[in-house]
């Protein structure tokens, strides 16, 4: 599977807040580093991360574009509230090996009226 097709199906699952197909696309040492946070390390982790995010606040991703680039996919998305940022993918034969976001934590604790969301 090509980055930008793991990426779209990555869109999918967060969208359905489907953390058992989101787990599958990470490779077991995986790393995700939303920049503003600790970077998480393992399939398993990555999981449990999701879980953690989606009960704090609904989350979907529309896609702005997906750019691919070898075995890069990038991802410009926003939300339905216009919250936006971007995500860095390393995809190897179809499982993100990284994976990089960027977005601004305060604005999006503003947004969501969020108080005391982990760093």
């Amino acid at each position: 599977m090509s980055p930008r097709r793991t990426v779209e199906q990555w869109v999918m699952a967060f969208n359905k807040a489907d953390i058992q197909t989101l787990k599958s696309l990470y490779a077991p040492e995986a790393v995700n580093h939303q920049m503003p946070n600790t970077p998480i390390t393992g399939r398993t982790a990555i999981g449990k991360m999701f879980k953690d995010e989606f009960a704090v606040a609904e989350r979907h991703c529309i896609v702005v574009q997906i750019i691919e680039e070898g075995e890069w996919a990038v991802l410009e998305w926003r939300d339905l509230k216009d919250f936006r940022g971007c995500g860095f993918f390393h995809v190897i034969d179809g499982l993100i090996h990284t994976q990089r976001g960027y977005w601004d934590k305060l604005s999006f604790k503003q947004l969501y009226n969020i108080e005391g969301l982990k760093s």
